[in-house]
């Protein structure tokens, strides 16, 4: 059993990614029922346009019981389909009704100490309900998690005919105990967790403090962290401030992340005073982002110049302090963040205010921005002239930031890129070796590629030393960009930071089909960024060489599959070996995780010893880190002359390890001597592409069972 490492920085940010996106994830798809219950508030309170009694009725139930529920049902939908949003459902109702009895009991309490006092109990003002969202959303994975768990205990054990009686008495007894669990525990819980946040925001308001939550929210957004706190803390807050008349029914909570007012005046900055793509990007993006709502298509251009962020805190800022000072407020959430949507959802009476706030905090983002472009233009349009494409790599990196493919960025390159002089006929991976990640990275892409439904354009690896001119489009590492680009000046260059989960794959994708499918079939589709060498006019391409044919064909073919897919009739001609599997590596760090896999690639006598120190000087030039909990050491070019035949080493680490700041629990070392090793990373590539089967490698308990699973893709 390997230790386990202190988490890293970056593994951190992700978590908090991921637990956002599930935040958000429960939340967006009910925005709906949150526009709905805001137009009831602001029509037919007393405080509305046109107050009625009789449907004001419907406005209180609807806050306190419709929405938490049907957060419950969505977050447990998202985890074990209906299944999991029914018990969710029952669970979340247990907490809704176990908050409203701490609080009669509360108020029991606070009425006869009011009264003892000698005050007449006529003046007793009794607390309001708390809202069970924040229950909702801890209700529904518990509740949808822990079904699944149980429906494993007897899977493949009920009687025939059984199925469906122990299915519904499961989840309804299951759902018993879930709604107790919610009555008591979590309705403390959550009922502490609100009284101890409204205070604090009480607090910051009453000392004029709650501007400075620009500081954390506005970087926060840049790294898709915003999530966590947008829906995991304001808006549920702020919903409850919302349903409350001591309030007003508004909320100013729901303005401190929405305020589309500092992207536009970052943007608008970009427009005027900005060079190259960002300048020519940023009126297009300003739209999307102000009238649209999709405030990620500014995130790169703060990327680009993290100095960036400080005109985005101080239009928060701005925008805060305004709303403070003047009143201004929203009914509910505007989601998405468009203006239209901020306006939509304004209280009445705070139209002025609103509107102020958004106009103030895009004026104050852009004279900020507007200096910092100013005070760097000259070393800006100097990068630009050698050929230095800030905006393409931030473009990636906010793709990557928020860890899938997004049409809005992708966009952004769309408009500021070429794409090849004529259709694509060859993609190549280019890596230092040749021999790991490039052949990894390119069965991920043919794939993709294929499934789109353009069988004719072939993907292959190639080592950097063995590339030619005669490639539409070369996929290379980002600290390999440059290389790659010297020996194939005319093709488009795409830079990924890992060669399995990279979203670029995606715009390389979008940018086949829209220049093989004709004008007819132009979209908005996103092209990856040129390099320099792409200034000059791009050839014909010729057709692939015989050598990156066999290559291309190598993952698809199966005259290795005695030797790779199966568990081989010889032991000893296995390229994946069962002796050079191990379930539980040792290593605590990444250079001890090379020489673990190394170590085993020795011991199968297909290397000699020397190739593990190989192993590691790729690793200094070029992370092999893959993604997706994957890393796969191999050695340099120049060490293929110690590789006696290709081989293959598998190491588990259950309990994690850093490599160089990614979280990696599967260790793949590789020998490549010829092509047949091709295959089987082809099949490695299809399992670590898929989460379920991930979880099947990180659950075996022998190491047939991970061959098996490796060997048994596309068998």
């Amino acid at each position: 059993m390997s230790s386990t490492t202190a988490a890293p920085k970056s593994s951190a940010r992700i978590a908090v990614q991921k637990f956002g996106t599930f935040l958000s994830g429960m939340i967006m798809p009910n925005i709906p029922a949150l526009i709905a219950w805001g137009i009831l508030t602001m029509f037919f309170i007393p405080a509305g346009f046109t107050p009625n009694e009789a449907i004001a009725t419907i406005v209180g139930p609807m806050i306190h019981y419709l929405l938490p529920i049907i957060i419950a049902y969505t977050g447990g939908h998202m985890v074990y389909g209906l299944r999991g949003a029914v018990v969710a459902s029952i669970g979340v109702m247990g907490a809704i009704a176990g908050s409203d009895y701490l609080i009669a009991q509360e108020n029991v309490r606070l009425l006869e100490a009011w009264v003892a006092a000698g005050n007449a109990e006529a003046d007793f003002s009794e607390l309001g309900q708390v809202h069970m969202f924040i229950g909702a959303m801890i209700m529904a994975p518990l509740s949808a998690y822990s079904m699944r768990w149980l429906d494993k205990l007897w899977e493949n054990k009920i009687k025939a005919g059984l199925e469906m009686l122990v299915n519904m008495f499961s989840a309804g007894i299951w759902g018993f105990f879930l709604m107790i669990i919610g009555f008591y525990p979590i309705a403390w819980l959550v009922n502490g967790l609100m009284s101890v946040l409204s205070s604090a925001v009480n607090w910051l308001v009453a000392n004029n403090l709650l501007p400075l939550t620009s500081i954390i929210i506005e970087p926060a957004k840049v790294l898709f962290l915003n999530n966590a706190i947008n829906h995991g803390v304001l808006t549920p807050l702020g919903l409850a401030q919302a349903g409350d008349a001591a309030y007003n029914n508004r909320s100013i909570l729901f303005l401190l992340e929405s305020n589309p007012g500092p992207g536009l005046g970052l943007l608008l900055a970009f427009a005027l005073v900005g060079v190259g793509a960002a300048r020519a990007s940023a009126p297009g993006a300003a739209f999307i982002q102000f009238i649209g709502g999709i405030h990620e298509v500014y995130f790169p251009y703060a990327l680009m110049k993290p100095a960036l962020i400080l005109a985005l805190i101080g239009g928060g800022m701005t925008g805060v302090t305004t709303n403070m000072l003047l009143g201004g407020a929203l009914r509910a959430p505007a989601a998405p963040g468009s203006i239209l949507a901020v306006l939509a959802q304004t209280a009445p009476g705070a139209y002025v205010a609103v509107a102020l706030s958004v106009v103030l905090s895009a004026a104050v983002t852009f004279l900020i921005a507007a200096a910092i472009l100013r005070a760097s233009r000259k070393t800006d349009l100097a990068a630009e002239a050698a050929g230095e494409d800030k905006f393409a790599s931030a473009v990636s990196q906010t793709a990557a930031n928020k860890g899938k493919s997004s049409d809005a960025l992708s966009g952004l390159l769309s408009s500021s890129a070429a794409a090849p002089s004529g259709q694509v006929k060859s993609i190549v991976f280019a890596c230092d070796a040749g021999m790991g990640s490039s052949a990894m990275g390119a069965s991920v892409l043919r794939k993709k590629i294929q499934q789109a439904g353009f069988s004719e354009v072939t993907v292959i690896n190639k080592a950097i030393a063995s590339l030619d001119d005669a490639y539409d489009v070369v996929v290379s590492h980002e600290d390999l960009m440059d290389r790659a680009a010297q020996r194939t000046p005319s093709a488009v260059h795409v830079a990924v930071d890992n060669f399995m989960s990279s979203p670029r794959y995606d715009e390389v994708v979008e940018m086949v089909r829209r220049v093989n499918s004709g004008p007819s079939a132009e979209t908005d589709a996103p092209v990856p960024a040129p390099t320099p060498a792409q200034d000059v006019p791009a050839p014909e391409p010729e057709p692939a060489p015989a050598e990156a044919t066999e290559e291309a064909a190598a993952p698809e073919v199966a005259a290795t599959s005695a030797a790779v897919a199966e568990p081989a009739a010889d032991e000893d001609s296995a390229v994946l070996k069962l002796s050079s599997i191990q379930l539980a590596g040792t290593a605590s760090d990444r250079n001890g995780a090379i020489d673990e896999a190394g170590a085993l690639l020795v011991s199968s006598g297909n290397v000699d010893s020397a190739y593990v120190e190989s192993m590691h000087e790729r690793e200094k030039s070029v992370s092999t880190y893959m993604g997706n909990l994957l890393a796969i050491p191999h050695g340099t070019n120049e060490a293929k002359a110690l590789i006696k035949s290709s081989s293959i080493s598998v190491v588990r680490y259950p309990g994690g390890i850093d490599w160089n700041g990614n979280p990696v629990k599967f260790v793949i070392g590789i020998a490549g001597a010829g092509n047949d090793h091709l295959e089987l990373l082809g099949k490695i590539a299809e399992v670590f592409l898929d989460e379920s089967r991930i979880a099947e490698l990180e659950q075996a308990t022998s190491a047939q069972e991970i061959r098996d699973a490796f060997g048994r893709v596309n068998s």
